[in-house]
């Protein structure tokens, strides 16, 4: 008795030791197993861009996966520029980034025939757009080197700007607007304007200072950059839309176990799209009405391609964008016609 007492607290003890020491593995393998996403993006924190569509989309990864995923999200371009975000999510650099295809122009040039005039009249609209265009293929082989979570877009652009009402082409002659890619480009140029590229985080400073007189954008964008406060005529004519990705980086999403890869599959494509064009749209909505109800001039002109003041320009500024890209080998008409489809088909 007095020999087997020992050696069996012996064991006990080493027993003990063991399963102390499996516990302290398996908390440490538990700790290791949680995966951080770092996303970047350019809208406010306070804009509901961020807090009704990126954070609802963190929120509910994180709560699918468990806890098993943790997403980090930096907002106000705090990780990467806008124009350079997209190329931080395909080398690595971010693990998740939203941006506008066209803050880098030539970069996606089939997706942006989505902006031109005539083919989106909300941002459901265009959402729906979108995914068709890539779920069918059109816009696809643009994306290979990353991994696509979903697309969304903005409801209509229109003009802005400081005392001056635009409400024909001529309106615009010898005025400095912003325009936030080639296309709204193309057709501010072609109204007698001198588009101007800048980031819509430049936008306050550049309106403030008279850098500008004007800008394109659509209502939500006026309202998440409290552009309201600085601009009181606004003309709107959809003259175009946005088009934003919101992607992964290959490796990243490959190196996740199938589980998990299973979660952001299943918050992924259309269903976010779906959310996040009726956030654009009740955004649009809203800021509108705050602009009319503070007294802003508002000029509404709906069907541009139909109005003989406006047709010509907006006529020109896209026969023009689809040449620009047949140069670069690709059948541009071929897209164009694919898009007006997808516009009929998403058409509410």
């Amino acid at each position: 008795m007095n020999k087997t007492f020992p050696l069996s607290l012996a064991l006990a003890t080493l027993i003990g030791m063991t399963g102390c020491s499996q516990s302290d593995s398996t908390a440490n393998q538990d700790s290791q197993e949680v995966t951080t996403l770092r996303f970047s993006h350019f809208w406010p924190a306070s804009s509901t861009t961020n807090t009704e569509i990126f954070e609802h989309w963190a929120q509910k990864v994180e709560e699918d996966s468990e806890g098993k995923i943790n997403v980090e999200i930096y907002s106000s371009a705090t990780l990467s520029k806008p124009n350079a975000t997209y190329d931080a999510v395909a080398n690595g650099v971010v693990d998740i980034g939203a941006t506008l295809q066209g803050y880098t122009n030539g970069r996606f040039p089939l997706t942006q025939i989505a902006e031109l005039p005539g083919l989106s009249n909300s941002a459901t609209q265009l959402n729906c757009m979108l995914h068709s265009l890539y779920d069918n293929g059109v816009i696809s082989s643009e994306y290979e080197d990353t991994h696509v979570l979903f697309m969304m877009g903005t409801g209509p652009g229109g003009l802005h700007t400081v005392d001056k009402p635009i409400r024909k082409p001529d309106d615009l002659k010898g005025m400095r607007i912003r325009g936030p890619s080639a296309i709204t480009g193309n057709i501010i140029e072609a109204a007698g304007g001198t588009p101007v590229g800048l980031p819509v985080t430049d936008l306050y400073t550049s309106l403030q200072r008279g850098v500008l007189d004007g800008t394109s954008l659509p209502w939500d964008a006026m309202g998440s950059f409290k552009l309201t406060e600085i601009t009181n005529t606004h003309t709107n004519i959809p003259f175009y839309s946005s088009p934003i990705i919101v992607t992964m980086n290959k490796d990243k999403y490959e190196s996740l176990p199938d589980d998990l890869k299973k979660v952001i599959d299943d918050n992924s494509g259309k269903a976010m799209a779906e959310i996040a064009g009726k956030v654009f749209d009740e955004d649009d909505a809203r800021y509108m009405a705050a602009a009319k109800a503070k007294g802003d001039t508002i000029i509404d002109i709906p069907n541009p391609l139909n109005n003989p003041d406006w047709k010509k320009p907006l006529e020109e500024g896209t026969q023009r964008y689809l040449q620009d890209i047949a140069k670069l080998g690709l059948d541009s008409q071929t897209a164009y016609q694919k898009t007006k489809e997808a516009s009929a088909a998403c058409q509410s």
